[in-house]
């Protein structure tokens, strides 16, 4: 990132500002809403990435302890000793769906690590492409409003599995988590319950990027992570407003956009 143009950094602080809002307010998405646009500024995903995972792992815990601490069992939790799943489902009630989460993690851990693995075999070119290609996939589904959805057990675990793999190779499986989540977690637990999801997720890819001697960036979240700070916040609040109500013409609106997007950089890949 030390060779980009001021234009270039100014449009990655507007674009990370973007994806903790996103992140914050829905949940998900900070990394498929925000990854193609941060593809057409620098086409390579691993200069990125780790950006990213890092700052779902700051303002994931972040939102899920301010949550945690303001809820009924957040003092309570304290109390408890050890730590997980056994000892996350007895837990007073919070704002994670902790038992669920276990449950979805143990379907998805052995795609992750096959797609953590895909992440550093194949050209970046390559895996910018399918990242647009997953992209467009994705906003064709907001536009029409028909966001993918499980009706059995065998589809939860196609989709759980699937949402695993991509998610180890480009961090942008949340919809095909969210189509089998949404359907057994209680709406008012679902963010955090992802928040928590993801946290654990990009811990794995994280450590395989250290593993692997991979620049993290570190000295651009000196700027990035107040960028996204403030997205975070604005998030928060917005988040408070679709509790309340549907919004299908917002990611209707975001699908257009993604799509012309994700369209645009299949194009500037080929070329």
């Amino acid at each position: 990132m030390s060779d980009l143009s001021l234009i270039q950094l100014g449009l990655i602080a507007l674009i990370f500002i973007w994806s903790g809002f996103v992140r914050s307010g829905l949940g998900f998405g900070g990394a498929v809403l925000s990854l193609p646009f941060l593809l057409l500024v620098k086409d390579n995903p691993l200069i990125f990435l780790p950006i990213i995972a890092i700052h779902l792992l700051v303002f994931s815990s972040l939102t899920i302890w301010m949550n945690n601490r303001n809820s009924k069992g957040g003092t309570n939790r304290q109390k408890l000793t050890g730590f997980g799943p056994d000892v996350a489902a007895n837990a007073p009630e919070g704002t994670v769906d902790w038992p669920y989460l276990w449950r979805m993690l143990r379907i998805m851990i052995i795609p992750k690590l096959i797609g953590v693995f895909g992440l550093f075999t194949l050209p970046p070119n390559v895996l910018s492409a399918i990242i647009f290609v997953i992209v467009a996939i994705y906003s064709v589904s907001y536009i029409i409003n028909r966001p993918f959805r499980s009706k059995s057990k065998t589809v939860d675990v196609i989709l759980l599995m699937l949402g695993g793999y991509i998610t180890g190779t480009s961090l942008i499986g949340a919809p095909l988590i969210i189509a089998v989540a949404a359907q057994h977690v209680a709406r008012e637990k679902l963010r955090d319950t992802l928040l928590g999801l993801w946290f654990i997720l990009v811990f794995i890819k994280l450590a395989a990027f250290i593993w692997v001697g991979l620049d993290l960036q570190l000295i651009h979240h000196l700027w990035l992570l107040p960028c996204a700070a403030v997205g975070h916040v604005i998030g928060l609040r917005f988040h408070k407003h679709i509790l309340k109500a549907e919004t299908p013409v917002f990611f209707r609106m975001l699908g257009v956009v993604l799509l012309v997007v994700s369209s645009a950089g299949v194009v500037s890949v080929l070329v």
